[in-house]
């Protein structure tokens, strides 16, 4: 922490993306559309190597966008509403859209991940999310000892509800916390006792959930240091097989919600950094691995063992045990990868709808990746994944001389050198554990679309 000074946070504490993919979904263009999703699904099932049902896993992410109630630090895509009747009409559309995917891709495809998200899930009933859980099955084959999650709302879920999605197949829950100090969940417009989170992980274990994680979210407003680290003993106390802490990102231009919060309530950087500092150390202290920027494991969980053995991976929902798995995303807004694509669907359901009333597939945007792109991605995700990239590798991978293609970022890599954030050497180059602290500052090095366009307004900032 005392390497942490007040000009390494000038200097470094700037806007940059999360790096959850690269290039970023804001580079994605309306120029890709359906026909060219659709072309890629197609090289997918005509690539695999014995037929369709023996194509490499994927993974499925469905969006689920609707809430009953607004946090107002929430930047995801959600719809708030009472109406609980909607979900029956969106499960209608997303029947028609799974059906459009297996038309194109193949049916009984292979999928070892598969990750409910939102908004809120557990918005849908019992009776709508096992209405949900038969129409994957009956398009997919959802391989035995997969990874099968749900995000979870503390305040929309009882010890049945947590034994009906151990019935339906769901082996991984994620707590939605965010904080567990009371003035905070005011500020912030989501009130749950702690209590609640206790005695809903107990149970959870009690039914065998086989991982149970737990969101945090540093830099709310009314947070000091002192009570989030009163938060962190009780997660500790808790103590969830996975953490994911992430910085909140105040953009309120850009988020209408997030005008409701009051910005002098706002921890500013010096604090937050305590915050960050003090969650590292006191995690890393009760026995788990710092994965990367935002997430911790404990040592036999498999997102910790990806990381020893250097198949981590960041995907649209963090980091991952599946490096290369295509991606499906299905719902209003979902994001997905296939192949050396992307793709998004429309943002709104009027859109989304109207898609599938055509008998489209509601894919609005996306990206072809190129082959620099590719490259890129590979050390981006590198830095991010392993702290580390080592030039041998990259150099037969992509058939190429690191230094050379990366002459600019090497003069830049050698400041961050100066300033303690990395250490270079013949082989490659590492974030220091200082360094941790700005990585993605380290890796907007290698983001040729940051050095082009230097508005970054668009993006949280750093810490």
């Amino acid at each position: 922490m005392t390497a942490v000074t007040p000009e390494l946070l000038s200097r470094f504490d700037i806007p940059g993306p999360r790096y959850t993919s690269f290039p970023t979904a804001d580079r994605f263009v309306e120029a890709f559309g359906a026909e060219d999703y659709i072309l890629a699904l197609q090289q997918r099932k005509a690539q695999a190597p014995f037929g369709a049902t023996r194509a490499l896993p994927l993974s499925l992410y469905v969006h689920v966008p609707f809430c009953d109630s607004l946090c107002y630090y929430c930047a995801c895509n959600k719809i708030i509403t009472k109406h609980h009747e909607k979900a029956a009409e969106y499960l209608d559309y997303l029947a028609r859209e799974v059906d459009l995917h297996t038309r194109h891709c193949g049916r009984g495809q292979p999928v070892s991940q598969l990750h409910l998200g939102g908004g809120t899930p557990t918005f849908f009933s019992d009776d709508e999310l096992s209405r949900l859980m038969e129409l994957l099955r009956g398009h997919f084959r959802l391989e035995a000892g997969g990874e099968y999650s749900i995000e979870v709302d503390p305040r929309t879920v009882s010890n049945e509800r947590l034994a009906a999605l151990k019935a339906l197949g769901f082996n991984r829950l994620s707590f939605g916390v965010q904080d567990f100090d009371p003035e905070v969940q005011q500020a912030v417009h989501r009130v749950q006792p702690a209590e609640q989170v206790f005695a809903l992980v107990q149970e959870a274990r009690r039914l065998g959930f086989a991982s149970i994680n737990v969101d945090l979210i540093y830099g709310l407003p009314r947070q000091t240091s002192e009570s989030f680290a009163r938060t962190l003993e009780q997660v500790n106390a808790l103590r969830p097989d996975r953490i994911a802490l992430y910085a909140y990102a105040h953009l309120p231009e850009r988020f209408k919600p997030q005008r409701r919060i009051v910005s002098a309530e706002l921890p500013q950087g010096a604090d937050k950094i305590r915050m960050l500092s003090g969650a590292i150390e006191a995690f890393m202290g009760a026995g788990y691995c710092y994965v990367g920027m935002d997430h911790f494991a404990l040592p036999e969980d498999p997102l910790a063992v990806a990381k020893r053995q250097g198949r981590l991976h960041r995907n649209f929902q963090g980091y991952s045990t599946q490096p290369d798995c295509d991606l499906i995303a299905l719902g209003v807004s979902a994001i997905g990868k296939v192949g050396a694509t992307y793709s998004q669907n429309a943002k709104t359901l009027e859109e989304y709808y109207d898609a599938l009333d055509s008998g489209q597939l509601p894919v609005v945007r996306g990206l072809a990746l190129s082959r620099d792109d590719l490259v890129r991605r590979a050390v981006i995700m590198s830095i991010m994944c392993q702290g580390a990239v080592l030039f041998e590798p990259m150099e037969q991978a992509w058939l190429l001389n690191f230094r050379e293609y990366f002459a600019a970022e090497m003069q830049a890599l050698k400041e961050m050198e100066g300033n303690g954030l990395v250490e270079l050497g013949e082989e490659g180059f590492q974030v220091t554990a200082l360094g941790w602290f700005f990585v993605r500052a380290v890796a907007m090095l290698f983001d040729r679309y940051l050095q082009a366009d230097r508005n970054r307004a668009r993006f949280s900032r750093i810490i």
